[in-house]
């Protein structure tokens, strides 16, 4: 995409357009490709590297410049670089057809790659591949939702998953060591978080090993820390107990 125009030349390529809705009237801005993801995530901090240059458009690809008093009267300012920060923190991304359907399927991917690093098949303890997550999604036709995290979208994903096949989040591996007098009462109230008991060895301390689900690891942190008054203590020994190999569906 290349912008001119006669009066005030600016002739600007790779551009992502952003654009937004105030007082009845349309606000564009040019910015580089793939940095308005990096600036609204926080990962990119410097507004040079986002914006192609700090004017404020009604129509980016004609190259039309906002007129002062309609800035002022949308946005109470004719900052240009403060409007156009409101534009790219709030604004719509504008893309075309093909780059949405690549986007999507970048995302459909990493979402099959979280499921896959997070998951196992319980019975066998062993990790799907990426590519059989994609299968899997495929089946139950699951639709990505661009305004969502991946992250969101894979724990989403996990849930539906169950209903289809044998698939839970891969346990992690804890070991307490809690003071004797506060330990067996705590140990009540671990129960219904740990999965599995691998060991208990009750001496000077009290001391388990065992598997819980990753979800439930800030809730026992939180328990052991106010029930022991910090004398207590929380290790984590893996974060995914799993075994070797993948698994294949059959």
């Amino acid at each position: 995409m290349s912008i001119f125009t006669p009066t005030n030349q600016i002739r600007l390529t790779n551009v992502a357009v952003v654009r937004m809705k105030r007082a009845g009237k349309r606000f564009e801005i040019a910015c580089y490709k793939n940095k308005v993801v990096g600036w609204r995530s926080g990962v990119e901090k410097d507004l040079d590297e986002v914006l192609q240059t700090h004017s404020v458009f009604v129509n980016v690809s004609k190259g039309q410049v906002a007129k002062k008093e309609d800035l002022i009267s949308a946005f109470g300012t004719d900052d240009q670089t403060e409007i156009c920060k409101q534009i790219l923190t709030k604004g719509e991304v504008q893309v075309s057809d093909k780059e949405r359907h690549t986007q999507l399927e970048q995302m459909f991917r990493d979402i099959a790659t979280i499921v896959a690093d997070k998951c196992v098949n319980p019975e066998t303890k062993r990790p799907y591949t990426v590519i059989l997550i994609e299968r899997a999604m495929k089946d139950i036709h699951y639709s990505v939702k661009p305004n969502k995290s991946t992250k969101q979208q894979a724990l989403e994903v996990i849930k539906q998953l169950k209903e289809k096949m044998k698939i839970e989040r891969a346990h992690m591996r804890l070991r307490f060591i809690l003071p004797v007098n506060e330990g067996k009462k705590l140990k009540e109230k671990l129960k219904p978080l740990m999965k599995v008991v691998e060991s208990e060895d009750y001496s000077q301390q009290l001391e388990i090993v065992c598997l819980i689900d990753p979800g439930c690891f800030r809730e026992i942190d939180e328990l052991i820390k106010k029930e022991t008054k910090g004398k207590g203590s929380l290790e984590v020994l893996s974060l995914k107990d799993v075994e070797e190999g993948d698994e294949k569906l059959e």
